[in-house]
C-alpha cells in the first residue's frame, strides 16, 4: 500500500475516531440522565408495522414497514421493489425478491449490531460518543468501545413532555458510507 493510500485511509477514519474520543470527555448528571432515558426507551419499545423510508449510501431511496424490539429487527421494503432485512441477535439476512439473492451479514462488526442487544445497554461494549440537544430533539451517537472505527450510529429522538420517540437512525459504516432510516411518513 502506498503512502498516499495510507494517508487517504487515515483521513477517512479520522472523523469516526474523533467522534469516539469526544464521547470520553462526556460526563455529568445531564449526560447520564439522557443515556438512562434512551436505555429505558429501548427496554420498552415494540414497533410493529412502522412505516419507514431509507436512503442508501448511493442516494437510492426505499421504503416499507419495520418491526423492532430489542434483539430483533424486521424490515420489509415495498420500494424500490420487495426486499427484506431480518436481523436477530448477531446475524442479519437480506433477501432481494427481484433477484432472488440472499446475503448473510454478521452484526458483531456492523454498526447495526449496536441496536440488537437485548437489552440495549449504552455502556461497556457500546460507547456514547456524542449527545446533542435541540428544541424538542435528543440526539445520541454510538460506537463500539473496542473498535470505534467500525462505524457510528446516530439516533434522533423527538423529546416532548419527557417522552422519547425515535424518528431517525443514521448509520456510518467503516468506509464512511451513510445510510439514513427515517421512521414515520418521512
Amino acid at each position: 500500500m502506498s503512502l498516499w493510500q495510507h494517508i487517504r485511509r487515515s483521513a477517512l477514519l479520522l472523523p469516526l475516531l474523533l467522534a469516539a474520543c469526544a464521547g470520553q470527555g462526556m460526563q455529568g448528571a445531564s449526560s447520564e440522565r439522557d443515556i438512562a432515558r434512551v436505555e429505558a426507551y429501548f427496554h420498552t419499545v415494540d414497533l410493529k408495522a412502522a412505516p419507514f423510508s431509507q436512503v442508501w449510501p448511493d442516494g437510492a431511496v426505499g421504503s416499507g414497514e419495520l418491526a423492532y424490539h430489542p434483539g430483533y429487527l424486521d424490515m420489509r421494503f415495498t420500494a424500490p421493489h420487495p426486499m427484506t432485512l431480518h436481523a436477530e441477535g448477531r446475524h442479519a439476512v437480506f433477501t432481494d425478491s427481484a433477484t432472488g439473492a440472499e446475503t448473510r451479514i454478521g452484526l458483531a462488526h456492523n454498526p447495526l449490531g449496536l441496536l440488537l442487544d437485548n437489552p440495549v445497554h449504552l455502556g461497556g461494549a457500546v460507547t456514547v460518543t456524542d449527545i446533542r440537544h435541540a428544541p424538542g430533539v435528543l440526539q445520541l451517537s454510538l460506537a463500539r468501545t473496542d473498535n470505534p472505527s467500525q462505524g457510528l450510529v446516530t439516533l434522533r429522538f423527538r423529546d416532548s413532555a419527557a417522552r422519547l420517540a425515535l424518528y431517525e437512525v443514521r448509520i456510518v459504516d467503516e468506509r464512511r458510507r451513510v445510510t439514513v432510516i427515517t421512521l414515520g411518513s418521512g
